[in-house]
């Protein structure tokens, strides 16, 4: 392979893992936002002009949600639109080491600056694993 080849190669590889970046820090925000709403639903316009990307983007971004397990319920029509089953403020979620490990490689990816909750679930994780293994 030549050297631009190579050049082009790295480029489009960066570009690629920038984007899996943007849509995991965007992902991250919609479960955010979605439960402040408290269950009322958002319309994808909305969500799409709050992040400064498109309603397809936004719809992209709920199915891999979705997909994933998120529970997001998506109504059609004009009162529609996306809402995250209330939950708790609270959760009591039972992990083991390699999980936990999962889940802070996760955010470390993100990273901790992302949001206010991704520092304090990585703080809270590491505090958890810190203490297991003492």
């Amino acid at each position: 392979m030549d050297e631009r080849t190579a050049r082009t190669a790295l480029a489009a590889a960066s570009r690629d893992g920038h984007l899996a970046l943007r849509r995991a820090e965007r992902q991250q925000w919609l479960v955010e936002r979605l439960h402040a709403a408290r269950g009322e639903p958002v319309t994808l316009e909305t969500l799409a002009r709050e992040l400064g990307v498109s309603a397809r983007t936004v719809a992209r971004d709920v199915e891999r949600l979705r997909t994933s397990g998120v529970p997001l319920a998506v109504r059609r029509g004009r009162t529609g639109g996306v809402s995250l089953a209330p939950a708790p403020a609270v959760l009591r979620v039972e992990l083991d080491v390699a999980e936990a490990g999962a889940r802070m490689s996760a955010l470390a990816l993100v990273g901790t600056t992302a949001s206010p909750s991704a520092g304090s679930a990585m703080r809270k994780l590491a505090t958890a694993l810190s203490r297991g293994i003492a």
